[in-house]
């Protein structure tokens, strides 16, 4: 029986188009047959890069005895969860309330209107792990359907009532925002730490990139807010976690880029997906530790790791793909393991060395369901003891490791590659554009700007119309309304893009897509929706304020209406997004790691904001050259509005009636709008900016 899958666009439902399951993709086809047939709704929620999506659809939906029980007694639809996070996000709430945990595959069975009444994961073609067969619970539930209507329909408004409680806005608390609370936050981050393997929490371990980044950023708050041993302390817990994550496993050593997380506590056994949202977050904040520290191995791990993002998921036309798998021939991780002959071949006379920095032993059988059959390539030896074993200089160590990688890498770039997930997504996008334009600024590589500018150019080609910003696009479709995390992603993608390369047209547009935000997103009783006003309707609008792998689009939208405030344009923003930071004060202290984007927010909106207006001709050395030193370090409350003199119309209100000082290239360092002398030559503005 051919399904409805065939005319989809997501590689995730096109990988299903030819099972025997009659899917639909979500939408009105589909639930009027349900709500006429009075049949209850399969609904099976992935993506792509998911291991056990592969597993399931390989044992149950491509086999036809489960088929033909799915197509009689249920309505089938299939959801990539990275084309609708929306739709993820109700259902995955509805699961973890009725099973205490959840994740993908997921699989819930709905009432026709739309009411979860059963949820799950994956679940077995035969008894095993506990678990029923998935057949024997299509029976169960067909069973209970047709025998127990009025229960099913009533566990159904239970759970929905549940969830739609849930989905509220906690409201304003009696925490006043203050630093005192974010020290109170980041305190309870170092004494969770995990000192002996680095991160936070038992395997399976997430890198967990927002909560480096809120101890970096409020590692440099005035030290008249912070005492300096504290600074230290959140710096050294943030780069022991940085560290830890890059000594190789979980990180690729060969070709730079994260896999997913690791499935131990060593960082050393990945799950081999790699998600273009993690590796645009990992990259700044490797970057950031750079700027902290000047360690050369922060910087090292930036560049690879958008190098590696620039290689394998960047379209022709300049956008990034969403994903890799994590198989390859049928097999997880199968392009990521090597043998000790592989590895021999491949060095030859460099293979002691490389046997000495990585411990290399000779591949053997997997003890346990963690382990793999073939080696993983994590540092056995830091590099001071490799130099001195092997009488080399940092350079010259450097350049060795470096020639091994370079080697291995010819020789994997000849084997079958991962599947490639090459929708590209717009918030993704965002968090892209803003880890390239960052970068490029503050390690002067002008090709990342420009592979920023692209990316930006991309998404407005393809995912902006007239009257919307639309989420997903692949071979030439846009499809699917934007959430509040593709306006907020792209947003402060723009604001990134706009310092990095000055064209008062991409601060236009981050202003531009920023007004959609409280004119569409905006929640009565607190924060913000997910879903725009205008977006179909579903069992509820949700509002969800947790950050999970991605940042929550309230957290994102929050950051970037503070930023746009200190611009001058919408100075109003900022108490509309301090009064959001308040509602979810109480559930962060309590939980940090689950809302470390929102601590950064906070961390900016406590300030002290510094703005900085540049005024000048782009090609002027006195313009570089004051460029240069606002991008000598990164200050994490610090905005910049560049122009040459005098500002265009649509350039930030903080340039506007700034005259240069003696016809000079001149800078404006101010703070609530108050500023200090204007400078023109870069010693006076580094004393400034001090």
């Amino acid at each position: 029986m051919p399904n409805h899958l065939a005319n989809e666009n997501s590689p995730y439902l096109l990988q299903h188009a030819s099972n025997p399951v009659d899917w639909y993709p979500w939408g009105p086809e589909a639930l009027a047959r349900a709500s006429a047939e009075n049949k209850p709704i399969f609904l099976s929620i992935g993506y792509a890069a998911c291991h056990w999506c592969h597993v399931m659809a390989h044992e149950s939906f491509e086999d036809q005895a489960i088929a033909d029980l799915m197509n009689v007694h249920f309505i089938n639809i299939k959801v990539d969860r990275e084309e609708r996070p929306d739709l993820d996000s109700i259902y995955m709430s509805a699961t973890i309330a009725m099973t205490g945990s959840g994740g993908w595959p997921m699989s819930v069975f709905l009432t026709p209107d739309l009411k979860p009444f059963y949820a799950g994961t994956y679940f077995p073609p035969v008894r095993r792990f506990n678990m029923p067969s998935f057949r024997e619970l299509l029976m169960g539930i067909a069973q209970t359907w047709v025998e127990q209507p009025a229960e099913t329909h009533k566990v159904g408004t239970r759970v929905t009532e549940h969830i739609q409680k849930s989905n509220k806005q906690p409201g304003n608390n009696a925490f006043p925002l203050s630093h005192a609370l974010l020290a109170t936050a980041a305190d309870s981050l170092v004494s969770t730490y995990d000192w002996g393997f680095g991160g936070w929490g038992e395997a399976p371990k997430f890198p967990q990139p927002m909560t480096i980044e809120f101890l970096l950023a409020f590692s440099s708050a005035n030290p008249g807010i912070l005492p300096p041993s504290k600074s230290q302390k959140y710096i050294e817990t943030a780069c022991h976690a940085l560290k830890a994550m890059a000594r190789g496993g979980m990180y690729d050593v060969v070709a730079g880029g994260f896999a997913r997380y690791s499935v131990d506590n060593l960082w050393k056994t990945p799950h081999f997906e790699k998600m273009l949202y993690d590796n645009a977050q990992l990259a700044l904040a490797y970057l950031h530790a750079y700027m902290a520290t000047g360690d050369k191995m922060f910087r090292r791990v930036c560049v690879e790791t958008l190098d590696f993002m620039l290689r394998e998921m960047r379209h022709p036309g300049g956008g990034f793909y969403s994903s890799l798998d994590a198989d390859s021939e049928g097999h997880e991780g199968k392009f990521y393991l090597w043998t000790m002959e592989e590895i021999q071949a491949v060095l030859a006379d460099e293979f002691e060395f490389f046997q000495a920095a990585y411990g290399l032993k000779a591949t053997r059988q997997p003890a346990s369901s963690h382990e793999l059959d073939g080696i993983i390539l994590q540092r056995a030896l830091d590099d001071a003891p490799l130099a001195a074993r092997f009488k080399l200089d940092e350079e010259g160590l450097s350049t060795r490791l470096a020639g091994c990688h370079a080697r291995l890498l010819d020789a994997r770039s000849r084997r079958v590659r991962p599947a490639t997930d090459d929708k590209i997504l717009t918030g993704w996008n965002g968090l892209a554009l803003a880890a390239f334009a960052e970068a490029g600024r503050y390690l002067n590589r002008p090709d990342y700007i420009e592979t920023a500018a692209s990316c930006a150019h991309f998404l407005i080609n393809h995912l902006l119309t007239q009257d919307h910003l639309l989420r997903s696009w692949r071979a030439g479709s846009a499809r699917h309304t934007a959430l509040l995390e593709d306006y907020a992603a792209l947003v402060l993608g723009l604001l990134a893009l706009y310092q990095s390369q000055p064209d008062p047209a991409w601060y236009a547009l981050a202003l531009r897509l920023a007004d959609e935000i409280p004119a569409h997103f905006i929640n009565p009783e607190g924060g913000f929706f997910d879903t725009r006003d205008d977006h179909e309707p579903l069992l509820l609008r949700p509002a969800d304020t947790q950050d999970n792998a991605i940042p929550s689009g309230s957290a994102l939208a929050v950051a970037a209406l503070l930023q746009i405030a200190e611009y001058g344009d919408r100075p109003e923003w900022h108490k509309l997004a301090s009064d959001a930071l308040s509602d979810v004060l109480e559930p962060a202290l309590r939980f940090p790691t689950a809302f470390a984007r929102w601590l950064s927010a906070a961390d900016f909106a406590l300030g002290p904001i510094r703005q900085v207006a540049l005024l000048g001709d782009a090609d002027l050395p006195g313009t570089q050259a004051l460029r240069a030193k606002l991008w000598g370090r990164h200050r994490p409350r610090q905005v910049v509005a560049i122009s040459p003199h005098p500002p265009t119309a649509d350039s930030p209100a903080l340039l506007k009636d700034r005259p240069l000082l003696n016809g000079l290239p001149t800078a404006y360092v101010c703070q609530n709008f108050t500023c200090q002398l204007p400078v023109t030559d870069p010693a006076g503005l580094a004393a400034q900016l001090a």
